[in-house]
């Protein structure tokens, strides 16, 4: 495979920043003038030496043709990942001027960690095939711990029943005497009873009745969704399989993927991460050229820490995926890579937002839980509602509200920018509080711009 000749564009490489400083000091690195030695490979590999404040310049080595992303290692002190100086180097490369020019030959230092990277991968590569991995090791041991699990989580479940049961048997006034303590107790002991799919349901219970005028309503419609899931693990055996793998999924149980692996070309859709106190998590969602199916990525850090996997938006990579078990469920798993990321124009066929809507519904049979789904909506344009904003279809007398979240970020004033009043390709998340735009293409051959 081959990797010359295929540049990114200045907004894909920015995409990979872990923030706004890191994009703004990786901005400033974009030009040839702190960098000496910048050379790049066929294989995907970029490198070069960049003058800090020390007598020594920092050693930057990028591996583009990762399968995960692009993957780096800089000798500076940063703990971001990737730091401005890689950021500025890719930035460079990207601007394809001669500025990172081909090189035959690596220096010494960027050789042996890209060698030791490529001995590394053949390695898990090789102890895949032959199966040798721990969770395989002892199958018998293997289901009874699942045993052990399920035991508990069906006591933390009954627990949790009889507390939704004192609740609504109080009124529901009584959980804002409450306050947030009695929620978090509840979830700590979902997570002693290996559940933390319910303890996260919980904690977002506590914060509801702080959540504004007609809190009421969300709550008792939460405390609902709640019950079901509860209902759903205890009466799991009569349950379809499809629904009993997505009850397990929605508590909180780990699966493996499991579906056959689906090779396509797939087009990078949207990119972003959300962050609690303990994790980061990051959403990649993918478009099957061929096969037309979506499908969900998700990688996940330490707190303060970008998770590994990165797949900058508008690239494509022919890449093969193994979905995950549970009915109407969308996540994938990455496996082998044929091709590493490069720019495409492929994009996701469209459609109103009436049909966006009755996408939702009909995925809410299989998936009572689902906050969203992944669409793209066709010839639509972004205009005010009162105080809000709307996606309106430009050939119907219909429109989507915006979610809340959507409203606040500056991704909002990109996409009505990009419009300026025309239809708009628009790719995001439609569920039961509105839409939320994460990437867009305007009319013609324009590439695609992240909104998130």
């Amino acid at each position: 495979m081959t990797q010359q000749g295929v540049r990114w564009t200045a907004d894909q490489v920015l995409a990979l920043a872990p923030d706004a400083a890191s994009r703004k000091a990786g901005s400033k690195l974009g030009a040839a003038g702190p960098w000496s030695e910048a050379g790049s490979a066929e294989e995907g590999t970029v490198w070069g030496l960049c003058k800090g404040s020390g007598s020594k310049p920092y050693q930057t080595v990028i591996d583009i043709a990762d399968a995960s992303g692009p993957a780096y290692k800089c000798s500076c002190p940063s703990r971001k990942f990737p730091c401005k100086h890689a950021l500025g180097l890719l930035l460079l490369w990207a601007g394809g001027d001669g500025a990172v020019p081909s090189a035959a030959e690596p220096p010494d230092w960027a050789e042996q960690w890209i060698e030791g990277r490529r001995q590394r991968a053949e390695e898990k590569r090789t102890a895949g095939e032959s199966g040798s991995s721990p969770a395989s090791a002892d199958p018998e041991a293997a289901r009874r711990r699942a045993e052990r699990r399920a035991v508990r989580v069906t006591a933390g479940a009954t627990e949790l029943e009889q507390r939704l049961t004192d609740l609504l048997r109080g009124g529901l006034a009584g959980a804002e005497q409450a306050g947030y303590g009695l929620w978090e107790e509840t979830a700590a002991r979902m997570v002693d009873a290996q559940a933390p799919g319910l303890a996260a349901r919980v904690r977002e219970l506590g914060a509801i009745p702080a959540s504004g005028p007609g809190w009421p309503v969300r709550l008792l419609e939460e405390c609902a969704l709640l019950h079901l899931l509860d209902q759903g693990w205890l009466r799991r055996e009569g349950l379809p399989d499809g629904l009993a793998d997505t009850v397990r999924s929605r508590i909180g149980l780990p699966a493996s993927a499991d579906g056959p692996p689906v090779r396509d070309r797939w087009l990078v859709l949207a990119q972003y991460d959300t962050a609690d106190v303990k994790l980061t998590t990051r959403r990649i969602w993918l478009h099957g050229a061929d096969s037309g199916r979506t499908a969900l990525l998700l990688s996940y850090g330490a707190a303060g820490r970008a998770p590994e996997l990165t797949l900058p938006v508008g690239l494509a990579l022919e890449a093969e995926l193994t979905a995950y078990p549970g009915a109407g469920q969308l996540r994938a798993t990455l496996g082998e890579q044929f091709a590493p990321p490069a720019p495409a124009s492929i994009r996701p066929p469209g459609m109103t937002t009436a049909e966006a809507t009755a996408r939702y519904g009909d995925a809410l049979r299989d998936d009572p839980w689902l906050d969203s789904v992944p669409v793209t909506l066709d010839r639509v344009v972004p205009a005010p509602d009162g105080d809000s904003w709307q996606l309106a279809d430009a050939d119907a007398d219909t429109a989507l509200p915006l979610t809340p979240a959507a409203r606040a970020r500056p991704g909002m004033w990109r996409l009505v920018a990009l419009s300026g009043g025309a239809p708009v390709k628009v790719f995001g998340e439609c569920g039961h509080r509105g839409f939320t735009p994460l990437t867009a293409w305007p009319q013609g051959s324009g590439e695609a711009v992240r909104l998130c």
